[in-house]
């Protein structure tokens, strides 16, 4: 598997979102998330944007000045549920995640983004 968050897994990432298909969104949206790595090691960037859109999502390392969403989320957490080893619920639950902003447009899309993961992931 790729390490999380390095170069090699925004490109898997974002072949998986393709794979996922569009989403269930009106026609003119446009939403971005950014994730915010609490004590990202060196190596890692300190946040990443997931933009959405209908036609699909893009990951990109970097946070967006235009985020509907904010969550903050400790490095090792982040890895743990995209890995599916931390479910959301409970991380949420237990104060794991913090999220400012449009909490709507991360509720609703979660599902569909752990769909990216894959097999295997």
């Amino acid at each position: 598997m790729d390490e999380f968050a390095g170069d090699e897994w925004f490109a898997t990432l974002n072949a998986s979102l393709v794979v996922v298909g569009p989403l269930p969104v009106p026609a003119n949206a446009l939403h971005r998330i950014v994730f915010h790595l609490l004590d990202a090691p060196g190596r890692a960037p300190h946040a990443f944007t997931i933009t959405l859109q209908p036609a699909g999502a893009s990951a990109a390392p970097g946070d967006h000045l235009a985020a509907d969403a904010v969550v903050r989320i400790d490095f090792a957490d982040a890895a743990r549920l995209y890995r599916g080893d931390l479910d959301s619920a409970t991380a949420l639950r237990e104060g794991r995640i913090k999220v400012n902003g449009d909490v709507g447009v991360v509720v609703t899309l979660l599902d569909w983004l752990l769909q990216a993961r894959g097999p295997g992931a």
